[in-house]
């Protein structure tokens, strides 16, 4: 508790408040398929906007799925393919540049991947005088895989645009090492890791276990896609042949939902809740689970895995992105070319050994404060802003 009344503390007192900016933010409202780069616009600017700064949220129009509209938000016309890329409409570039102007913005923030205009609003910005700024949130995973090849790729080909930034944010450091291999500078790309609100997602008691007749719960939240390796964890779980009060409890929308349902029929453990946006929901989950898994091939660093840490879960992931440089030593690591074999493994040591899993659970939650709370990381980012535009 002294934890969440210091962070609340210094927000109230923050010094931003008496040095407002304006600040222009290019990101994603939530949709169907919410994930970690929706969470970080509508979490990052909330808290610019509590520490009294100015923002004007840029967003797709095509990506509003019945959300409400914000209100000092700019609605872009767009379309999707395949609900993975969004391309702006040909008249978003003259719309931006009039806003801008307008505003009298103070710097921009791009949250990358946004659209086609990833490439060109570094030009509008210096155009107008205007810092840009960018958070990179594409993951990585082991150059040997397909999957990490493949973003490998995603880095080469966006390093070009990412030089033109006047800072690049990523979420680690081996992140920001890929960056400068493919030429960015070393002095443009800054280390600010994703944040948890450790106030919302904390330990508590809940009545989900009680309400699916569960004595031990695992959890997954997050997209239910090929790279998430989800399929992975309902085999290690099925392998284990666990009593009937132990549970699997699988959270998100995705390509292999279906494939998954129809592999999980007739088996009353496992539970698909699909997607659930309901924030007092998935804190409730969190909170009843006593383990939580991310077998993924690629991340970035996992919202969902911090959430999971703050909530006070034992987390299990696999040594991909920046999730393992967050576990280390409060939280079991496991391989990825070995993931069939050390996730039954870990499930199972987990689960007969409740002493060593509170104990990590105890951890998680510490590390999640301590390293990697929302508060912090948005005065960090705030401080890059006056850095850049000598406030």
């Amino acid at each position: 508790m002294r934890d969440e009344i210091r962070i609340v503390s210094s927000l109230i007192l923050h010094p931003s408040s008496f040095n407002s900016m304006k600040i222009a933010w290019f990101g994603h409202v939530a949709s169907a398929r919410a994930n970690g780069i929706v969470t970080y616009s509508r979490e990052m600017v909330s808290g610019l906007r509590r520490r009294g700064q100015k923002v004007i949220f840029f967003y797709h129009k095509s990506r509003e799925r019945g959300q409400p509209r914000d209100s000092d938000g700019i609605r872009i016309g767009s379309f999707d393919i395949l609900n993975r890329a969004t391309i702006s409409s040909p008249r978003s570039r003259k719309l931006v540049e009039e806003m801008l102007r307008r505003e009298g913005i103070d710097a921009a923030h791009i949250s990358l991947s946004f659209s086609q205009l990833d490439f060109s609003l570094p030009e509008i910005c210096h155009d107008l005088g205007v810092p840009a700024i960018a958070t990179l949130h594409f993951p990585y995973g082991p150059p040997e895989t397909f999957w990490g090849s493949a973003v490998r790729v995603l880095y080469r080909f966006y390093s070009g645009s990412l030089k033109n930034y006047d800072a690049v944010i990523v979420f680690s450091e081996k992140q920001r090492e890929l960056l400068v291999d493919y030429g960015v500078s070393p002095k443009r790309v800054r280390v600010i890791p994703n944040g948890a609100d450790v106030v919302a997602y904390c330990p508590g008691p809940s009545d989900y276990k009680h309400a699916i007749n569960a004595s031990l719960l695992v959890t997954y939240v997050g997209r239910v896609d090929p790279e998430k390796n989800v399929g992975d964890l309902l085999a290690a779980f099925q392998k284990l042949d666990l009593p009937n009060d132990h549970k699997l409890v699988i959270v998100g929308n995705g390509m292999d939902l279906a494939r998954l349902r129809r592999r999980a029929a007739g088996d009353h453990r496992i539970i698909l809740r699909g997607y659930v946006g309901d924030l007092k929901e998935r804190v409730r989950i969190l909170r009843a689970a006593d383990i939580f898994v991310l077998p993924s091939s690629i991340e970035g660093l996992s919202l969902a895995l911090l959430e999971a840490m703050a909530a006070g879960t034992a987390v299990i992931a696999t040594d991909v992105g920046a999730d393992a440089e967050a576990l280390r030593g409060a939280g079991v690591v496991i391989d990825l070319d070995a993931l069939e074999h050390q996730l039954p493994l870990a499930l199972r040591m987990l689960i007969e050994y409740p002493e060593f899993r509170r104990d990590l659970a105890a951890r998680a939650r510490r590390r999640a404060v301590e390293d990697y709370a929302l508060e912090t990381n948005t005065d960090h980012v705030l401080d890059l802003y006056r850095e850049l535009t000598g406030r």
